[in-house]
């Protein structure tokens, strides 16, 4: 019975996985091609999968979350360790950011990102600092969570200024419970960053969202035309980060995500059209999903402590 489960699951998640990779997105609200007022057209959003130009990422140095305790998950451990196709879910993002997209980037004739700040609990540190040692000083650096996301992301950002010596000037922020982004998803998603200040990979959102004040009943329904589920990386200018983070601690200000802080400056994000693959990994559900795309997409991840 589980294994019948399993693969319903696995054709639903196909599905998916074929819609979202498509030229265009069936389950997209209808009013993205309209171009009404008020309306986010498909002239004002990016698309990952339209542009190939590679931008340049010798200014841009990732900081990579993995300080999460994944209490949703129900598992003895925190998600971005347990198992995804043999290697714990964190290696697939530090696979990608340290060999498969320098590779890209030296394959397209563009300088590979520099520096990538693994935030990191200090418990856990100790297991991988032989990838530290395996890259050259100041590829790859730790840097201790903070209480809530705000901090861990914040002091991931000082360990990015500090190890690059002010070189860096674009912070390119994810979440290791997402180890399904693309190559390609990077590049559009930093291109846009780089022109506008900051930018945020997302997709149009395709379920209905009530509001509700007391979680009992139904507040009103919040039109979806104008609603987006935003991803990572979420990519900033650095100096703009740091002043967003000043602002938030001087007026006490609550902030979701790392865009927010840009958004409480009262300045513009743009929208990077990412893909719907790129979820990020929270319940045991999940992990089925993302075992079923790797698969799919004949993915073969890389043990970085092998």
């Amino acid at each position: 019975m589980m294994s019948n489960m399993r693969s319903i699951i696995n054709l639903a998640v196909l599905a998916l996985y074929s819609l979202s990779t498509a030229n265009s997105f069936v389950l997209q609200p209808p009013s993205l091609h309209t171009g009404s007022s008020g309306i986010i057209s498909t002239s004002q959003v990016s698309s990952s999968a339209d542009d190939e130009s590679v931008p340049d990422m010798g200014n841009v140095g990732f900081v990579l979350l993995a300080g999460g305790t994944g209490s949703r998950m129900k598992a003895s451990m925190p998600k971005q360790y347990l198992p995804l196709r043999g290697v714990p879910v964190l290696h697939h993002s530090l696979d990608l950011f340290l060999n498969r997209l320098p590779e890209y980037c030296k394959i397209k004739g563009v300088a590979p990102p520099d520096h990538v700040v693994l935030v990191m609990d200090p418990s856990y540190q100790p297991e991988y600092q032989p990838i530290i040692d395996n890259y050259p000083e100041g590829k790859l650096s730790f840097a201790n969570p903070g209480v809530e996301r705000q901090g861990s992301v914040e002091n991931g950002l000082n360990k990015l200024v500090e190890v690059s010596g002010g070189k860096v000037t674009f912070a390119a922020i994810h979440d290791s419970a997402r180890p399904l982004v693309t190559i390609e998803e990077i590049c559009s998603v930093i291109g846009d960053a780089q022109e506008n200040g900051a930018a945020v990979l997302g997709v149009p959102c395709k379920a209905t969202i009530k509001e509700s004040e007391d979680g009992a009943f139904v507040q009103r329904t919040i039109p979806r035309a104008r609603l987006w589920e935003v991803h990572t990386p979420q990519v900033v200018n650095i100096d703009t980060l740091l002043r967003g983070f000043k602002k938030v601690e001087e007026e006490d200000l609550e902030v979701t995500d790392d865009v927010s802080i840009v958004e409480a400056l009262g300045e513009p994000v743009k929208l990077t059209r990412g893909e719907y693959t790129n979820l990020k990994i929270t319940t045991p559900e999940d992990m089925d999903v993302a075992e079923a795309i790797l698969e799919e997409r004949k993915s073969s991840p890389v043990n970085m402590l092998a």
